[in-house]
């Protein structure tokens, strides 16, 4: 399915005026109306659709980029995952390529994992891996799919550092690709739909479940048999990797069974306004005793979680495109969610629930201010339903924390590129789980760059 279709198809997101998202207890409430700047310093954001040759879409991917590159790895090719035991999650929509993307050059490259060994291609082509980051090296946690080797859908219990660079020439060259890559096992891992997040040399891993067996609606005692246990933790622990030998200590655990009993959720990095560095929890899926998203979030902090007891978040409650900016100058944390999948909203003006939780268009962000009062915001839409387990690849050069939260204050020059959203899925209407064919939804091939522009302040009618 293309949407917005052409290289020079432009679909503008004016952010300085949103909608404000405030208490909805009830099925449906008019949202107010206000005049804001969404994201700091009075930009716009803009989405520009490019084509990339060979990219055939993928969703639910683990990325990491490196010298203007990136690589993506597992996830899936089809769309979203169907009701029926024998078909939801099938091995052949399974991602077993390595891909390699230069979005200059708008061209990718591909070569199979299956000839590496099977305790590594299997989870290389699992979805829902956590993943994260740090210079040269990638690091994947767990994740979901068909196993040969156990004959059954398993959740992995693996922990691989991929060296980035080795990975890239390696694909692009058509060489082997084992050396890239180092696995070991702990079951702490077998994790799939969490999020990992680091601060300083402190790794956490957030969430997420581990799901064992064929996905079934009706429960593990109707037809095939699955078991499910979430997390319901915090996992935080070290990473201790001299380039030849793998290892992780100093794990620590934290539980809280109401609250972090929650997967498929985004998790950005966050400034508080007391200057300390964390993680939000936003969202997700699905509360202990109801089959509905959260709509609270958790703010995760060195060795401590805290609810958001004040808040409540309505839109993009599920793993989606999302960008995290900070204004110094104001103290304003913005968090930035392109799509996805919403239990909430907008019906002419006004913010409805659907329980079937169907993807979304809308472009929200969640604000936190100097006071640390959240506001949640739509500033745009996409320009169709797309966005949901997508991932975004910030532009380098844009200044950013170590974190990856950009800084809004040192961002030089009236147009800017942001970043790319790449891929997830792209659905041709906004309700398809009951009745899911396999044809409603697909793995997209869509990437769009993200530009940050200047709001002409006299053109948006303000006078000094």
């Amino acid at each position: 399915m293309r949407i917005c279709s052409g290289s020079k198809a432009i679909c503008v997101l004016l952010l300085l005026a949103g909608i404000a998202i405030q208490a909805c207890a009830q099925a449906v409430k008019k949202p107010q109306i206000e005049t804001l700047n969404s994201v700091g310093n009075g930009y716009s954001i803009t989405l520009e659709p490019i084509s990339i040759t060979g990219f055939a879409g993928l969703h639910s991917f683990a990325g990491a980029q490196l010298d203007g590159k990136w690589v993506l790895i597992g996830g899936r090719t089809d769309g979203l995952h169907r009701r029926q035991p024998f078909a939801s999650f099938a091995a052949t929509g399974n991602n077993t390529n390595i891909v390699v993307i230069d979005p200059e050059l708008k061209q990718s490259w591909s070569a199979t994992v299956n000839d590496l060994p099977p305790a590594l291609n299997e989870q290389l082509q699992s979805t829902n891996m956590q993943s994260i980051q740090r210079g040269k090296m990638l690091y994947l946690i767990g994740g979901y799919g068909y196993s040969k080797t156990a004959g059954n859908h398993i959740t992995h219990n693996k922990l691989t550092a991929v060296k980035v660079d080795c990975l890239i020439a390696a694909v692009q060259k058509g060489g082997s690709m084992a050396a890239c890559f180092r696995q070991i096992s702990d079951p702490a891992f077998a994790l799939t739909g969490g999020q990992i997040g680091r601060i300083g040399d402190s790794y956490f891993l957030v969430g997420g479940q581990k799901f064992d067996g064929r996905y079934n609606p009706m429960g593990p005692d109707h037809g095939p048999g699955f078991s499910q246990q979430y997390s319901e933790q915090i996992r935080k622990f070290r990473i201790n990797d001299d380039q030849t030998v793998l290892s992780i200590s100093k794990v620590e655990i934290s539980t809280d069974k109401e609250n972090l009993h929650r997967r498929d959720f985004n998790m950005l990095p966050q400034i508080f306004p007391n200057n300390e560095v964390g993680f939000t929890v936003f969202s997700g899926v699905f509360q202990p005793t109801a089959n509905i998203p959260f709509t609270n979030t958790v703010n995760v902090v060195s060795d401590k979680i805290k609810v958001e007891g004040a808040f409540t978040q309505y839109l993009n409650h599920y793993h989606s495109a999302k960008v995290a900016l900070y204004d110094a100058s104001a103290q304003r944390m913005s968090s930035v969610f392109f799509g996805g999948i919403s239990q909430y909203e907008e019906n002419a003006g006004a913010l409805t629930k659907n329980d079937d939780v169907p993807f979304t268009k809308v472009i929200g962000n969640v604000t936190r201010d100097k006071d640390g009062k959240m506001t949640e915001t739509k500033i745009g839409e996409m320009p169709g339903f797309l966005g949901a387990s997508a991932e975004f690849f910030l532009d380098p050069r844009v200044p950013m924390y170590e974190s990856e939260i950009v800084k809004l204050n040192e961002i030089k020059g009236d147009r800017v590129l942001l970043g790319h959203i790449v891929g997830g899925i792209s659905s041709t209407r906004k309700s398809i789980f009951f009745s899911n064919s396999g044809s409603e939804s697909e793995g997209s091939k869509m990437v769009f760059k993200v530009w940050l522009t200047k709001i002409d302040r006299r053109s948006a009618g303000e006078t000094k």
